[in-house]
């Protein structure tokens, strides 16, 4: 019997390589002790992304599912929104109760996971860490194979809403450059488009676990160059996804737009909007929003805590820079890439010019995510011992306006801010920095740096 490690239980979801630590013996007793918590003879829905080893661990799923007595239902292979979708409508008079994606998402291919939904919230958190923990003490249970399930149709009903949703963008006049990464985009995407009389060019549509043409996350920008070649050469504009279709990239010519700027974008068509961002999104999102009347939420990082977030204060809009985007407004609140991707048209439709709003934001310097390795067990200390050495920090620290201690250390200085971070996901810390001026921005790139520095060398 293979052992099961207690750091596949994550912050927002499972995840871990397939069969070193996500196998037969690990995926099973999940299925069981989740089928459990959503209490024997309830709803599942299952769905999985293009990685060659999703179906293998919707069976063990399922087998574990089933031993709990829980009904399931197989969507196969579906975008991560589409099998959030499940949970909105009915299959001939069936309710889901709960749905569970297996993807990596955006992770090397030798990596899967679940992303997990109960009574249409994210099961996360301490929800995630107390099931390792019941799993982990009862790891001897041996559960039998049983793969009876019922096949349902997910993807039509979610084209069908999309297609009557924004029937109006019919014939749109763009050329569109869309790029799915080999994900799972485009088993729903084409027939969208299609229906709505698009003029697009597709690159890598076709699903394929192995990632062959470059890795699917449209955040790093190493991944968007021949999204970008083909805009150049016959586009408008350009949408890419990452693997599992919950992230985008938004391209114009002039710019790559980060997921607060699409907030700002978006928030122009919703009446007296209520939009949460991130701990990482710009100032000058906040502030536009607040200068336009909006009401503007600052909180932590990560799509199962935004989700909650939005639930608790019934916010129309969340994003993360990343490009999660999150509507409620006209939408059912979770964070959709293709639904993103036809609310951006829609403003270019409504003669939104999108290179112009930009460029009238206040100007700043903005790193890049700089990401600081170390481990799981110090990433957490390491956030301690900086917010002890900011209450008495070097006397040539810039000065600071106020700390925000939401999700790791915020510093506002006078012209700017600083961000650390742990991540929830991988044994790293994660910085940005941002400023009106490009060398006030690396000063407290450097003096921030130090702080990580000192608190590293106390903890060790």
């Amino acid at each position: 019997m293979k052992s099961i490690t207690k750091s596949i239980f994550r912050e927002y979801d499972i995840r871990g390589i397939y069969e070193e630590e996500l196998n037969e013996t690990s995926v099973k007793l999940i299925g069981y002790h989740l089928g459990q918590k959503i209490q024997g003879d309830k709803v599942v829905s299952i769905g999985y992304d293009a990685r060659s080893h999703s179906p293998i661990l919707r069976d063990y799923l399922t087998s574990g599912l089933n031993r709990a007595g829980c009904k399931v239902l197989d969507m196969g292979m579906v975008a991560t929104p589409v099998n959030y979708f499940s949970n909105y409508i009915d299959f001939d008079g069936i309710t889901t109760d709960a749905s569970i994606m297996i993807t990596g998402s955006h992770n090397p291919s030798k990596y899967n996971g679940f992303k997990i939904t109960m009574d249409k919230s994210p099961f996360f958190g301490d929800e995630i860490y107390s099931l390792g923990d019941e799993i982990i003490n009862n790891k001897q249970m041996v559960i039998e194979d049983n793969k009876n399930s019922q096949k349902i149709d997910v993807k039509t009903p979610y084209i069908d809403f999309m297609v009557k949703e924004f029937s109006h963008l019919k014939g749109l006049k763009k050329r569109l450059v869309v790029d799915g990464g080999n994900g799972v985009a485009n088993t729903v995407l084409s027939k969208i488009f299609d229906a709505l009389e698009f003029d697009y060019k597709g690159l890598y549509l076709e699903s394929d676990g192995n990632f062959p043409n470059h890795h699917p996350d449209p955040s790093e920008e190493k991944n968007l160059v021949d999204v970008k070649k083909a805009l150049d050469e016959d586009g408008d504009i350009a949408f890419a996804y990452d693997g599992d279709a919950d992230r985008i990239a938004v391209l114009t010519h002039k710019h790559n737009i980060k997921g607060d700027q699409m907030a700002l974008l978006y928030a122009m068509k919703i009446d007296n909007p209520t939009v949460i961002g991130e701990v990482k999104c710009s100032q000058v999102m906040y502030d536009e929003l607040k200068r336009r009347g909006a009401t503007a939420i600052m909180y932590k990082t990560g799509h199962s805590n935004l989700k909650v977030k939005m639930k608790e204060t019934n916010a129309d809009l969340a994003c993360e820079v990343s490009g999660h985007i999150f509507f409620k407004h006209r939408y059912f609140g979770y964070d959709d890439a293709i639904y993103a991707t036809l609310r951006m048209l829609e403003l270019i439709y409504d003669g939104v010019d999108l290179d112009k709003e930009l460029e009238a934001l206040p100007k700043v310097y903005s790193t890049e995510e700089i990401k600081v390795e170390t481990s799981e067990e110090k990433k957490f200390i390491i956030i301690e011992k900086i917010k002890e050495l900011l209450k008495n920090p070097p006397s040539d620290f810039p000065k600071i306006v106020d700390i925000i201690e939401v999700d790791g250390v915020r510093i506002n200085f006078e012209k700017g801010w600083g961000l650390v971070r742990a991540s929830n996901t991988t044994p790293l810390l994660v910085t940005r920095f941002e400023s009106v001026d490009k060398q006030l921005a690396q000063k407290y790139e450097k003096e921030v740096n130090s702080l990580i520095l000192k608190a590293k060398e106390i903890i060790k």
